[in-house]
């Protein structure tokens, strides 16, 4: 199977599931291929713990799903060591984060202690547990989802948390004809469950290999990174995007190449992207609200965007 079948075959298995949302389909490969993580934001019940459950599913892989709640503890999540008594030593038991893709489902449900115990899993693949580092199995990914923090009970993730995810999306609400075909399949089971894998892990790591390969011109880089040097000096902004982001931006858009068919990017591929993978690394200004709202630091992200010229 080439590279076009294997990307299709993913977004097909996924789309038979969630419904009407295909450009949201392809962010989600597209940060699996940048080997990336996903923070999937948006009000309950529209269906995010849905994709996340269909992408993992579309792969054969190990799959864990983590509900997070204000008790949960790092020792939930990361593991434990326990005392065997037979062999007079400590033995640890691995925690739900040892698996190909997580689902942290309702991420900002937990304290932000519980929280951070992801930074070290999301940016370097391992865990540090009583002073023992472990590698995570390879792919890793975290797909997380959260209910805006306007809601009851929830803790706002912090920008260092924040700047893990490679981009951070919402699902909205399905069309009428859509939801009416939503509602005629529901059953019992989990949708999901109907899905057979369409990926092998193999499969993963050889759509990483070609990311790795696509083009990005010279003047595209310094296009990409005039647009993260134009957030830094923003007066709406009173935090610009790190160097980290910059390099998200450059991955995403090369996978983003790659699902369209493409062994070179477009300076679309980054401007399409750039609200997505950097709105979330921001902070407004005192007078814009401070950390600010999603809707409004996509669209500084965009305005800005659209002031940084296109090379030709």
């Amino acid at each position: 199977m080439d590279v076009a079948k294997k990307i299709q075959a993913i977004q097909s298995n996924i789309e038979h599931i969630i419904k009407g949302k295909a450009a949201v389909v392809e962010l989600a490969v597209v940060a699996l291929l940048a080997r990336g993580h996903l923070l999937i934001e948006d009000v309950p019940g529209v269906g995010k713990t849905t994709l996340a459950h269909s992408l993992a599913r579309s792969l054969d892989c190990s799959f864990k799903r983590i509900q997070f709640t204000s008790d949960l503890l790092p020792s939930d999540i990361l593991g434990v060591s326990i005392f065997h008594q037979q062999k007079q030593a400590f033995e640890f038991r691995p925690g739900p984060i040892f698996a190909n893709i997580v689902l942290a489902d309702e991420i900002n449900r937990t304290t932000p202690k519980t929280q951070s115990c992801l930074l070290e899993a999301m940016n370097d693949a391992q865990v540090s547990v009583d002073s023992v580092t472990y590698a995570l199995p390879q792919p890793f990914m975290v797909i997380a989802t959260q209910n805006p923090v306007e809601y009851h009970g929830t803790f706002p993730l912090p920008e260092s948390q924040l700047d893990r995810f490679l981009m951070r999306i919402r699902i909205g609400y399905p069309d009428a004809a859509e939801e009416k075909k939503i509602l005629e399949r529901q059953q019992a089971l989990h949708p999901a469950d109907e899905l057979q894998p369409a990926l092998t892990l193999q499969d993963v790591q050889e759509l990483h290999n070609h990311v790795e390969k696509v083009r990005l011109d010279e003047s595209l880089m310094e296009y990409l990174l005039a647009i993260v040097a134009a957030t830094r000096r923003s007066d709406l902004l009173a935090l610009g995007v790190s160097t980290r982001g910059a390099m998200a931006l450059h991955k995403a858009a090369k996978a983003l190449a790659l699902v369209r068919g493409r062994d070179y990017c477009l300076p679309d591929d980054i401007k399409e992207l750039a609200p997505i993978v950097l709105s979330h690394r921001v902070m407004l200004a005192a007078n814009q609200g401070g950390r600010g709202r999603f809707e409004e630091a996509q669209q500084i992200i965009r305005d800005l965007v659209e002031s940084v010229p296109v090379p030709l």
